[in-house]
């Protein structure tokens, strides 16, 4: 493993070309568990101003959503901010198993992240201007997911982290991004480890 920065990443990151209308668009992609939340977060501490991050998990209409939920995140967030205007989604309340009423507004900043599983996928991988990959053994992201979400949704994160396994090696997404990213353990403040 390699340590590198944030501060690091963030300048490769504007050093590339925006593709996505004006907005450079950075994935933050792998399994549930791996740690994406949390390297989305500091990657964006590391830009001035923060750019927006959109979760995918909050837009999934519940469990069954797990890959189709991507019309909905092209014709409200990926199209606008590809034609300049600001995009907008409504977020999943995962107890309430609705989308909640409000919008939350993103608007067309030079950096946008996008986190979440299949967030590098195939159909948006041309107007990425930088992928992540983050990984860690499959026990350790589900003990992750078990203690934030509680272990009465075990069969609904083994059967979430099936449909993950037929998605990555489908879509071959380790393989085609920019950065693979060790999140078995979190680097010190401001640096991730680069698995390889």
């Amino acid at each position: 493993m390699t340590t590198e920065t944030y501060a690091g990443l963030a300048a490769t990151i504007l050093a590339r070309p925006p593709r996505l209308g004006a907005t450079r668009l950075v994935a933050v992609d792998g399994p549930s568990g791996t740690g994406k939340s949390v390297f989305a977060g500091r990657l964006a501490e590391a830009f001035e101003p923060p750019p927006p991050i959109v979760n995918t998990d909050d837009l999934l209409d519940g469990w069954d959503d797990q890959f189709t939920f991507w019309t909905r995140l092209e014709a409200d967030v990926l199209g606008p901010l590809r034609a300049g205007r600001p995009g907008r989604y409504r977020r999943y309340d995962w107890t309430r198993r609705a989308f909640g009423d409000s919008w939350i507004p993103v608007p067309p900043a030079d950096v946008v992240i996008l986190e979440g599983v299949s967030a590098a996928r195939a159909a948006i991988r041309p107007e990425l201007t930088f992928a992540v990959y983050v990984t860690a053994p499959r026990e350790l992201r589900l003990e992750r997911t078990l203690r934030r979400d509680g272990e009465a949704l075990r069969p609904d994160l083994e059967r979430w982290q099936r449909g993950e396994d037929r998605h990555f090696a489908e879509d071959d997404t380790a393989a085609r991004v920019d950065l693979v990213v060790d999140g078995t353990v979190y680097a010190p403040s401001g640096t991730y480890f680069r698995a390889h």
